[in-house]
């Protein structure tokens, strides 16, 4: 007998579906389903024997553990409680490990200082108490062959500002901190030639990001001092990118560059595999890595394009695809002669894989999301549709998929937008539960990469340079007005969510246009002027490029905020916040919920203490997801299966149940 019990599998006669409208099908997916066992995956590196990793567990209110494949088989944890391995360095963290001889270098969230952890030994902190909380970060580290020193960024917050550079912090307990580099802004990606004798980094200065422009620098590294002589820059500058150092075996310095258009490869300045494809992405946290070296040199990249993404071997200036069933790759390093990655695709989670180059592959660790039905997963089209100036967008367009259900023949489903943030992101066709989560209840789904998005080159990239609030605008309700006029969602029932960067373009779709009948903000930008004034230093030039210098630009400043044009909103809204968001502060949802609530409008307002930039615990995910559902059917005029109560300011003035 099928081992399947849902009706219509194996030896079970084929069910005939229930009848009901859009947004109110019963679904197994679960807000449960979309934390119990979930961890996020990242951070793969590999000491030659063991294989290890970063593990996010919302379960865990948000610890981070590092956890190994041990040469036996056994995958353990590596980090005692209540230890977690995150950096707050430029807010959004990233890699903060690195494997030293016996054990591992690494930062802890809670007092953002540098430990030393082995297994069966107690902790050591390797850097001083800060003078205040978390007032003293460390990020990126890697560590000298000798074993004595961990190279790594650091990120002060001083009285008089913020200051990163470039330090060697003694491993031998002593509290020694050395000062290598400074003099610029930002720093990241410090990585060491294999013998040890010269240290590569990046640089980078306001007011560009890591995409916008970046310099490659080369150091002499003295062994015994932990010094750095005759620094030059090899590669880099004005309106460059350059991402990803790393040296070859053989001692062969690579990177990424924008510098043709697309972020390609290179080794000692020379293409590698020139190509119309990203081998590389935006930088918003430290330890990205879409290439690695396998130990007789071959190259193994990652890459992305409009066609979606791939992973091969790169070798004689062409590129050999390896067959997987992915859609989806990152954190690549190699282990014991494979390629350890992150991999996932439309109807997998994200997983720790090993893959050779062969195309075998081994699943050592997933995500979560196991044990759904694949028959409930809605697998998107990625489609390119027009905007405005004659030009074309991409999207992510998923249907309403649930086996058990059928909506009555003369409806259309409802639209859930979803808005990336960034604004430099990109949309991933890795399986979403929580994109699952609408479209196993009747909602079609579509993740826009607007102009501005990662992944198409550097020319569209840069097309949202002065844009940010015009042309995300423009894609978002476009694409919502391209579906209904194609017949394929009801053109009055489309809502759109976004968060951070998404959520200022799910705020300024509701306040200059007319395509939605609602909106969700999580922790969005209402003034952007008050952003720029009170965010934190990696994004505080960030406008500049995306709307225009201060004091200059005000008025253009003021035209783009939400919070200016009141008279705009004419519909419900939903916001989430994290109380300690330190990216965009609690005062910008809490200003334009004030203001929408004056004007009568019906407005909730979810406020989460203990909560950053980005919703990290189980508890909060799922509150998040039930309400921003419950909400749409508020404002839908339909009851959702599992709906709940929602405390709505003006709650009068929604529109009256169908």
């Amino acid at each position: 007998m099928s081992p399947r019990t849902r009706p219509g599998h194996g030896c079970y006669p084929p069910a005939v579906p229930a009848t009901a409208p859009y947004g109110t099908w019963p679904s197994p997916i679960t807000t449960e389903l979309l934390v119990r066992d979930v961890v996020g995956l990242s951070d793969l590196s590999s000491d030659g024997t063991r294989l290890v990793w970063s593990e996010l567990r919302p379960a865990e209110e948000a610890r981070v553990v590092l956890v190994g494949l041990e040469p036996d088989g056994r995958v353990e944890d590596l980090l005692p409680a209540p230890l977690s391995a995150r950096t707050q360095v430029h807010e959004y963290g990233g890699r903060c490990y690195a494997h030293a001889p016996g054990g591992f270098v690494t930062s802890n969230w809670e007092d953002q200082r540098l430990w030393w952890v082995a297994p069966g030994q107690p902790p050591l902190a390797l850097t001083p108490e800060p003078p205040a909380r978390r007032a003293i970060r460390f990020a990126d580290p890697v560590v000298t062959p000798d074993g004595r020193w961990a190279i790594c960024v650091r990120e002060r917050h001083l009285p008089e500002g913020v200051v990163n550079d470039l330090v060697a912090v003694a491993l031998d307990g002593s509290g020694v901190v050395r000062d290598l580099a400074g003099g610029h802004d930002f720093f990241a990606a410090p990585v060491l030639s294999p013998d040890g004798s010269r240290l590569a980094w990046l640089s980078s200065d306001h007011p560009d990001m890591p995409w916008d422009a970046t310099e490659l620098w080369v150091a002499d590294l003295d062994p015994d001092t932990s010094r750095l002589s005759g620094a030059r820059r090899v590669a880099g500058g004005p309106e460059e990118s350059v991402a990803e150092p790393r040296w070859s075996p053989s001692g062969v310095l690579h990177w990424a560059s924008d510098r043709s258009g697309w972020w390609n490869l290179y080794a000692d300045g020379v293409a590698l595999c020139p190509l119309e494809a990203e081998f590389s992405g935006p930088a918003w946290v430290f330890g990205i890595s879409s290439y690695t070296f396998l130990p007789k040199g071959e190259l193994v990249a990652t890459w992305s394009g409009p066609d979606g993404s791939g992973i091969g071997l790169v070798a004689g200036g062409h590129l050999e695809p390896i067959a997987t069933p992915y859609t989806e790759f990152a954190s690549l390093c190699a282990h014991d002669g494979s390629v350890g990655c992150v991999a996932a695709s439309p109807t997998a989670a994200a997983a720790v894989v090993l893959l050779g180059l062969d195309g075998a592959r081994t699943v050592v660790r997933s995500g979560g999301g196991s044990g759904i039905d694949r028959d409930y997963l809605s697998v998107p089209e990625r489609i390119s549709f027009p905007t405005g100036g004659g030009e074309h967008a991409y999207a992510l367009v998923y249907p309403p998929t649930n086996p058990d259900v059928v909506a009555p023949l003369d409806e259309r489903p409802p639209l859930v937008v979803f808005s990336h943030g960034g604004p430099t992101g990109a949309a991933s066709s890795a399986l979403n539960l929580r994109i699952q989560y609408f479209t196993s209840r009747g909602f079609a789904v579509a993740d826009v990469d607007y102009r501005g998005s990662a992944g198409y080159g550097r020319a569209y990239r840069n097309r949202l340079r002065g844009n940010w609030g015009v042309l995300d605008v423009e894609d978002c309700a476009g694409l919502a007005r391209f579906l209904a006029g194609a017949g394929r969602v009801d053109g009055q029932r489309c809502v759109i969510r976004g968060g951070s960067a998404g959520g200022f373009t799910t705020l300024a779709c509701l306040a200059f246009t007319d395509a939605f009948a609602a909106g969700a903000s999580y922790f969005g930008v209402s003034d952007l002027a008050a952003l720029a004034r009170d965010t934190h230093k990696f994004e505080s030039r960030y406008l500049d490029r995306l709307v225009g210098p201060l004091p200059e630009a005000e008025e253009t400043y003021r035209a783009r905020s939400p919070i200016h044009h009141l008279d705009g909103f004419d519909c419900p809204m939903i916001l989430f916040q994290g109380l300690e968001d330190a990216v965009v502060p609690p005062p910008q949802s809490e200003l334009i919920r004030d203001a929408l609530v004056a004007k009568g409008l019906p407005v909730a307002y979810l406020a989460f203490p203990g909560e950053q930039h980005g919703f990290r615990r189980a508890e909060t995910i799922q509150r998040a997801t039930v309400a921003e559902l419950s909400f749409y059917g508020l404002v839908l005029g339909f009851t959702p299966a599992g709906a709940v109560e929602v405390p709505v300011t003006n709650a009068g003035a929604l529109p009256e149940p169908a």
